[in-house]
């Protein structure tokens, strides 16, 4: 058969998509390991178990509504009311290439959403709780604000925002979101003393960490460049490169500036800082050049380490900076692009006009996420509960919300013995309150 030019450029454009929304999917095991690292041994199956709800009945809330609300046919600029499971009119969608790989590509960011949040309400929120709102956010929450800023028809498009793979419409929906989220959860207990000051809850592993945030680094050259949705668009190499000189200015910036803060190069900082540099470029990355991508990412590398700070002050307690990396940096990367976007930025010639609409879209999408996701977790919490008991958070999520733990020999201090009537005891001479605790197997 004859393949003509059109027919081989949907092609390549195709397979450039599956393969980026392949990368971006794989950024769940990036979330899967940051996460884990981040949080305590007893509570690091759980965060995985949290990210694993978020592909999977994420993905699937999102086919069934999330889609349609965020590319159907608009209402008012608001919301999309065609296209659910897939189905229906999705005919005004201009696309080269099928709605299937758009879908998919669509879907894993989707995922990257609850993701954010997960790490944000680790250690103590409850597992079923967390379903449901994973259903609300991936259906409801996220698809209102992508659909205002890429749907067609959605208000802040028609204004003119520019958001090119995310900054406003993923990572500040996300991480004000997350914000709500531990404000309505509460801190774990033992993190704040009565007379303000905070306790260090350490990390478990850095390594784990390391490898998600590598991996989530990895994983955003499918979800920059992707966002071109053509393999054939010469800007990817350009958006390849913004995307890498932010992250690595991002990361440098957080060992330089807490060494200079604090002393000491934090690891921490350092990883964070490298994911705040990419959550702040992703709006611009199309837009600006190395150069300012430069300077985006080392200011986020800078903010990053301030707003874990603000946030520990106004006790809002966020296990692994998801706020301050997804949602200060995504909101400064926004406006990032009324600056230093190289066709409209101010520092470019083009003015105020463009900052103005930037500065307008991140203000609406924040104040959205933030405030249904107060509304959700505050009827989440009056209902079936949010979090788990005093007793069951000392415990550890891992065996009270799955009946196991991440590790069964000596790295918890933990050892699995046979009990009387042959069932499997958890002994732990660190923790008395889960001493010969039955462990389902």
């Amino acid at each position: 058969m004859e393949i003509g030019i059109k027919e081989l450029a949907q092609g390549i454009d195709t397979v450039w998509v599956l393969l980026c929304a392949a990368l971006v999917f794989f950024m769940e095991a990036g979330f899967a390991f940051l996460e884990a690292g981040f949080v305590r041994a007893k509570n690091s199956l759980n965060i995985v178990m949290k990210v694993f709800v978020d592909s999977t009945l994420g993905m699937l809330s999102f086919w069934a509504v999330g889609f349609g609300v965020m590319y159907g046919l608009d209402k008012a600029g608001i919301f999309g009311v065609s296209g659910f499971f897939l189905g229906g009119d999705l005919g005004h969608i201009d696309l080269r290439i099928p709605t299937y790989a758009f879908w998919l590509f669509q879907a894993a960011f989707a995922m990257a959403v609850a993701s954010i949040i997960s790490g944000a309400v680790a250690e103590r929120m409850k597992f079923g709780a967390y379903m449901i709102f994973t259903i609300i956010c991936t259906a409801i929450i996220y698809p209102v604000a992508g659909h205002w800023i890429w749907g067609s028809g959605g208000w802040l498009a028609e204004m003119g925002m520019l958001d090119f793979a995310g900054s406003a419409a993923v990572h500040a929906v996300g991480g004000m979101a997350a914000l709500a989220a531990v404000l309505v959860l509460g801190p774990r207990n033992g993190k704040y003393n009565s007379d303000g000051t905070m306790n260090v809850i350490p990390a478990h592993n850095m390594h784990l960490a390391f490898l998600g945030t590598f991996i989530l680094w990895v994983g955003w050259f499918g979800f920059n460049p992707g966002s071109a949705l053509s393999g054939l668009d010469m800007n990817i190499a350009r958006i390849a490169v913004t995307t890498n000189l932010a992250a690595a200015t991002g990361g440098m910036t957080g060992i330089l500036f807490t060494m200079w803060r604090y002393g000491k190069a934090d690891p921490s900082m350092a990883a964070n800082g490298a994911l705040a540099g990419l959550a702040a470029i992703t709006a611009g990355t199309a837009f600006v050049g190395p150069g300012s991508a430069v300077v985006i990412g080392m200011v986020a590398g800078v903010l990053v380490v301030l707003a874990v700070e603000l946030f520990d002050r106004i006790k809002a307690d966020d296990p692994v900076g998801a706020i301050a990396v997804h949602g200060v940096c995504g909101i400064w990367g926004t406006l990032a692009v009324g600056l230093f976007a190289a066709e409209g930025g101010l520092f470019f010639g083009g003015g105020i006009q463009l900052l103005s609409v930037q500065a307008l879209g991140i203000t609406a999408v924040s104040l959205w996420a933030f405030g249904t996701t107060f509304a959700v977790f505050t009827v989440l919490k009056k209902t079936i509960g949010i979090r788990v008991s005093a007793h069951e958070e000392l415990e550890g999520m891992d065996l009270v919300e799955h009946g196991i733990p991440a590790y069964n020999e000596l790295v918890t201090g933990s050892v699995l013995e046979k009990g009387i009537g042959g069932e499997h005891v958890l002994k732990d001479m660190s923790n008395p309150v889960v001493n010969a605790k039955p462990v389902k197997q």
